[in-house]
């Protein structure tokens, strides 16, 4: 059964004659009388009673004109929501990001893009690397802001910034007062290091073994929060990106002077994804304004 038929039967059911309703529909006679005793033949019974080409609805047509009715007043109404929710305009963008972003970033971004776009809307998803992964796999958000590099060709990378990493260490630690540090010097501290599921563990571990020294984590913590507050309590020190909501009391920031030490935050768009219009709109922004967000 098509949803065509059913618009056909409709209409022939509303005028009871074959070749005015086939005029109003723009297609031929014989094709409209074919559609309708498919029909017919699908569902056992007639639904008109038949004199030339003038019909009647008998009984069994108004029983079945009553629910294609609210069929097709269903399928009018989903289209229009889905038009509504897609729109460039005016549509609904699903967003997943790391929590830690949603101190400073990700509210400056829906911020500067609704100044300009009043009608759109976010769906928003927050969570460590793992969760906001799931949720674009498994289809509930379109596009995902973290700070880990796709490792392979599945996802689009389009960089928004890039901070500059430092050691952090409480006011009473012995290395406070240093004005830079290279990360060799800090072997055999006690370090405060991260679960698999953040996304900056993986990096930081890359970066130490190029460096060909070695961490030990006495505290492995779930997000950089919870790291930012170990340090302050004098329990460890470690590697972190100088950005809103680490900026506790009792911390010191020392740059470090080893090159490459950076936090780079990212889009990810997956590739072959279909991205509504709303969200691909949202995409060219990001792209447009990728340097004004690291500025």
């Amino acid at each position: 059964m098509e949803l065509t038929q059913l618009e056909y039967f409709l209409e022939v059911a509303r005028m009871e004659h074959l070749t005015k309703a086939a005029e109003v529909l723009s297609i031929t006679q014989p094709a409209l009388s074919h559609s309708i005793s498919k029909l017919e033949a699908e569902l056992g019974v007639p639904l008109f009673e038949r004199k030339g080409r003038n019909l009647k609805i008998n009984r069994y047509g108004v029983m079945f004109s009553k629910h294609v009715e609210r069929i097709l007043q269903e399928v009018a109404r989903g289209k229009q929501e889905i038009e509504e929710y897609t729109h460039p305009d005016s549509g609904v963008i699903h967003l997943a990001y790391l929590s830690i972003l949603g101190v400073d970033l990700i509210p400056r971004l829906i911020r500067d893009y609704q100044k300009m776009n009043l009608s759109i809307t976010f769906e928003l998803t927050q969570g460590d690397k793992g969760a906001i992964l799931k949720q674009i796999e498994d289809g509930y958000s379109d596009i995902m802001i973290t700070s880990e590099k796709p490792v392979n060709d599945t996802y689009e990378w389009v960089p928004i910034l890039s901070l500059p990493l430092y050691l952090v260490v409480s006011s009473e630690h012995r290395l406070a007062n240093k004005s830079s540090i290279s990360l060799g010097e800090i072997t055999g501290e006690t370090f405060i290091g991260l679960k698999h599921n953040c996304s900056l563990r993986d990096s930081l571990l890359t970066r130490v073994h190029q460096m060909n020294f070695t961490l030990t984590s006495t505290y492995d913590a779930e997000d950089l929060p919870t790291v930012a507050g170990f340090v302050a309590a004098g329990l460890g020190l470690s590697v972190l990106p100088k950005t809103a909501g680490l900026n506790l009391e009792g911390l010191r920031w020392i740059p470090i002077e080893d090159e490459g030490w950076h936090w780079e935050v990212g889009l990810h768009i997956k590739n072959e994804r279909f991205l509504s219009p709303a969200t691909a709109k949202f995409v060219t922004f990001i792209k447009e304004k990728t340097s004004a967000f690291s500025s």
